[in-house]
């Protein structure tokens, strides 16, 4: 009885539910508690709020709830059903748990605190429970939050990508630029994950919506065409150079793996040394990488032509920026560097239209 009374009082349910019975597992480190409603409770249906008498139950389930120390605790009960005349016969809603969810609300909130101090590896660890599990629990986290906010127009949105474990699982996140708020995280990077966003908003907001920043992951400038046809698609100055970069290292390595069947060993152990922009160059490879930059190597003019392209961010005036884009296509199309070229007509031509190429002032990033 004293057990019942503990966790009543720790529980704190409201009528018509309690506490029936509590079972405490030492060894297994386990404690269930079983809960239960009175005989004459009357429930609201879950669509339109009429208090309605019982009509059945479903089979008994499980919830996982808060640790009590070490021991994992489950809370136990059968939903009760209800008969509604307008929208036939529904499952009420627990208040202790999300609809669907098989942890209560309590044990999710804790497990968002965890996941925000950590990754979803470690808050998983942590939680004793599956990547999958903790997947869903940001999910239903983020829904919540979104049917508490107000459905507002935002005209500039951000959409990346973000690695969340090994075996390259990712989730699609996209946020408020001018604010800095993640309005949404879907799982995978896929078309799909994006239009989950899109199929959200009013005609209004999509309206409203002026551009939207992103990489060149195709996927994502698939979705954004089709339901946001009139808003520009923004390449940030952090993923074109990240492309731009990538392309002097695959310079580097094919001119490294020629040079070396000549016996020459000039390009050994400088990978990181092109991968620096000119001024974040530590001062003890200065004299070092002063040296290569004056040889005749391809590597140099990749690296040149990288570093010549982050000007175009200094630009303020549109007809400036298209001059100076201009001549460098041309240099990089021309250079005969195969990688650098793939990367200046991906630039050019993305699939769909022609992309703007946000300035550094309006979305920060670091090289």
């Amino acid at each position: 009885m004293r057990d019942i009374h503990f966790y009543s009082r720790l529980l704190v349910l409201k009528r018509p539910w309690f506490v029936e019975q509590v079972s405490l597992d030492a060894e297994a480190k386990r404690i269930d508690i079983f809960l239960q409603h009175r005989s004459n409770a009357r429930f609201c249906c879950p669509e339109c709020g009429v208090i309605l008498p019982l009509y059945d139950h479903i089979p008994s389930r499980g919830w996982r709830h808060l640790d009590h120390d070490t021991s994992m605790t489950w809370l136990h009960a059968r939903i009760p059903r209800v008969a509604c005349s307008l929208h036939g016969i529904r499952q009420v809603h627990v208040p202790w748990a999300p609809s669907g969810a098989r942890f209560t609300l309590a044990f999710e909130t804790h497990a968002i605190d965890t996941l925000i101090e950590t990754d979803v590896l470690g808050a998983a660890r942590l939680l004793r429970i599956s990547w999958d599990e903790a997947w869903g629990i940001m999910e239903r986290a983020v829904g919540r939050g979104l049917k508490a906010k107000k459905a507002r127009i935002i005209p500039r949105l951000g959409v990346d990508e973000k690695a969340v474990a090994k075996r390259h699982r990712y989730v699609t996140l996209v946020s408020d630029l001018d604010r800095g708020t993640v309005e949404f995280v879907a799982f995978d990077r896929k078309t799909a994950s994006l239009d989950a966003y899109y199929d959200t908003l009013t005609v209004r907001q999509k309206a409203g919506i002026q551009a939207v920043a992103m990489d060149m992951w195709g996927p994502f400038i698939t979705s954004t065409q089709k339901h946001l046809p009139r808003a520009k698609i923004v390449f940030d100055r952090f993923h074109v150079m990240m492309h731009m970069t990538q392309a002097v290292d695959d310079v580097r390595k094919a001119e490294h793996r020629r040079l070396q069947e000549e016996g020459d060993n000039t390009l050994a152990r400088t990978k990181y040394l092109w991968l620096f922009s000119e001024e974040n160059l530590p001062e003890e490879y200065a004299e070092r990488f002063a040296r290569l930059k004056a040889m005749n190597l391809t590597t140099g003019r990749a690296w040149a032509i990288k570093e010549n392209l982050r000007e175009l961010w200094w630009y303020q005036r549109k007809g400036w920026a298209m001059r100076f884009w201009k001549r460098w296509y041309f240099w990089a199309t021309h250079s005969r560097l195969k990688p650098v070229v793939t990367v200046a007509r991906m630039l050019k031509t993305p699939p769909g239209e022609r992309p703007e190429l946000l300035r550094s002032s309006d979305h920060q990033c670091h090289e």
